[in-house]
């Protein structure tokens, strides 16, 4: 069966001087433009097309890759704006209309956001919505704690950062646990911090797995050996300033500098930290 916004294996029905005609079964016969026809094209050939509607809603078909899919999320930017809604940048000759009812927040042209696209059962119209809690699962019982997924950046909240977990799930980045920079759209591995009581999904970007802190300790001890044995990073440091030289959380950092203390391999003090002598 034909699946509008997907791809689709369709046979070759009929070559014309503008194009040729797929067979789309119940939806009849469906265009595919000249430009788009490879150059061996027969009659009863089999062609992966993506189906869509074009300017005037007729279904038509394209061999070009558009940026996302019907069911799929995706980082879009806006390229016009108009009392419909706003339109976005899906890498076809008609954009992907968001209508104003779908904006978690009221879009403007040039912004990029992260949209779920669906089909409008009634219109078989392509669309796109901001709303990703219509969309995606909250709830996290088939997630386990520690686990790698990969994280699509949605956007900043009070808290920290929304994130897509493996297309699929929402959860969340606290502000006070992400010391690297993040933006919109960006694409990043995280892992499962831990599911709520009330089955939410709180996210975070590392672990603090023996291996890492050993690698971390070490860092330290570099560190503290090209500065003379002597640092200003202590475990009053700013976040900010931890991750700038050493890429890693304050928890991490303040981790680490425990366990070189517990070695006796380090000396801290108020406001500083030092090699044993």
């Amino acid at each position: 069966m034909l699946k509008i916004g997907k791809h689709n294996l369709l046979r070759v029905t009929k070559i014309t001087s503008f194009g040729v005609y797929l067979d789309g079964g119940t939806y009849g016969e469906i265009l595919l433009p000249k430009r788009y026809v490879p150059k061996d094209c027969q009659p009863d050939s089999w062609l992966k097309v993506f189906i869509y509607l074009d300017s005037e809603d007729r279904l038509i078909a394209t061999t070009a890759t558009p940026l996302t899919t019907v069911g799929e999320v995706a980082c879009l930017k806006v390229v016009a704006v108009n009392r419909f809604g706003a339109f976005l940048d899906w890498g076809l000759p008609k954009d992907l209309l968001v209508p104003r009812k779908e904006q978690a927040q009221l879009m403007q042209e040039g912004q990029s956001y992260v949209v779920c696209v669906y089909l409008d059962d009634q219109t078989e119209t392509i669309v796109g919505s901001s709303r990703l809690d219509l969309f995606l699962n909250e709830f996290g019982g088939q997630f386990s704690p520690r686990q790698a997924v990969d994280l699509l950046i949605a956007e900043r909240t009070d808290l920290g950062f929304k994130a897509v977990i493996n297309g699929t799930h929402l959860g969340l980045l606290y502000a006070n646990e992400v010391f690297q920079p993040l933006a919109i759209g960006q694409r990043v591995q995280g892992y499962i911090k831990a599911i709520r009581p009330d089955q939410k999904i709180d996210l975070i970007l590392q672990l603090p797995s023996p291996v890492v802190q050993d690698a971390l300790a070490q860092k330290i001890l570099d560190h503290l050996q090209a500065h003379g044995g002597s640092s200003t990073f202590t475990d009053k440091s700013s976040p900010e300033d931890i991750y700038r030289e050493f890429q890693v959380s304050k928890a991490h950092y303040k981790r680490a500098i425990g366990l070189l203390y517990k070695q006796q391999k380090i000396l801290l003090s108020k406001d500083r930290i030092q090699l044993q002598p």
